[in-house]
């Protein structure tokens, strides 16, 4: 058996084009900054990435560029001016911030209405409760994937590799609404390979390169790789080794042109959503 490839580039091309003509019978043009503090090298491409996804989509970006020294009071500072100004719908803080700056306090100061990472506390209890509102990016195109993949996810045994806030724990929330029956494992789970052998869907975030081998995926299972690594010889791999699933899996995405470009994609439709709600 070799895997189906989903081909997260594609759908995200799709989702942003639908974005685009959403933002253009709007009739208003929607507004999205994003706060990048220091000169992170991945930080950078990223928000230029965004910057220029946002404004293809008809969305007026605005990065605000602080260095690497700004005091938790500015940068709190910076984030109520964008709350009131009436012209931004969305509000993104580039995370990681500098060592000194409590990421959690920067996030619970954004409004939730124009969270467009999912990150406050508001909607991260919407989100847990089962009515959704503004989700994280990467979860949410997670989502998407399978939909259009055609995986069906309710009934389904899912696995999620990784508790973070960011991933792995809006990712189970997401896969419970969707009538998954959903095991979080991590670092302190016992037997790992046996937990996923017994999945439909594995879904990998752990941030560590090639960790699942194909003898962890049951054959015909779907593999998300939401990780991305660069190794030192300069490639990039997920958390997933490729390969090896590859020849087991049902499904698999690839790393790169996975996941990530759904990243994106969802954040374009995060700021459009809140918007339109904001209006």
């Amino acid at each position: 058996m070799t895997a189906r490839l989903i081909d997260g580039k594609a759908v995200a091309a799709t989702l942003r084009a639908e974005v685009a003509e959403k933002v253009r019978a709007a009739g208003f043009t929607p507004g999205l900054a994003v706060v990048l503090v220091g000169e992170d090298p991945a930080s950078s491409v990223y928000v230029r990435t965004k910057d220029r996804a946002a404004r293809e989509a008809g969305i007026d970006a605005r990065t605000i560029r602080l260095p690497a020294d700004t005091s938790r009071t500015d940068l709190l500072g910076v984030i109520q001016a964008l709350n009131d100004d009436a012209a931004i719908d969305g509000i993104l803080v580039q995370l990681p911030l500098p060592n000194g700056i409590d990421a959690q306090a920067v996030i619970e100061a954004i409004d939730p209405a124009k969270d467009v990472d999912g990150f406050h506390p508001v909607n991260v209890g919407h989100l847990a409760n089962g009515r959704p509102t503004l989700v994280p990016c990467t979860p949410l195109g997670v989502m998407k994937l399978l939909r259009v993949t055609g995986i069906e996810t309710s009934g389904a045994r899912a696995v999620v590799l990784g508790r973070s806030a960011i991933v792995g724990r809006p990712m189970a929330a997401l896969l419970l609404t969707a009538d998954a029956t959903v095991t979080i494992a991590h670092s302190r789970t016992r037997d790992l390979p046996a937990q996923c052998r017994g999945a439909d869907i594995v879904i990998a975030a752990v941030g560590r390169p090639e960790m699942v081998s194909g003898d962890w995926i049951k054959p015909g299972a779907t593999v998300i790789d939401v990780g991305i690594n660069r190794l030192p010889d300069g490639r990039l791999v997920g958390d997933v080794a490729f390969e090896s699933c590859r020849e087991v899996a049902g499904a698999i995405t690839p790393v790169p042109g996975g996941v990530g470009p759904m990243t994106v994609a969802c954040l374009l439709e995060n700021t459009l959503t809140a918007a339109l709600r904001r209006r």
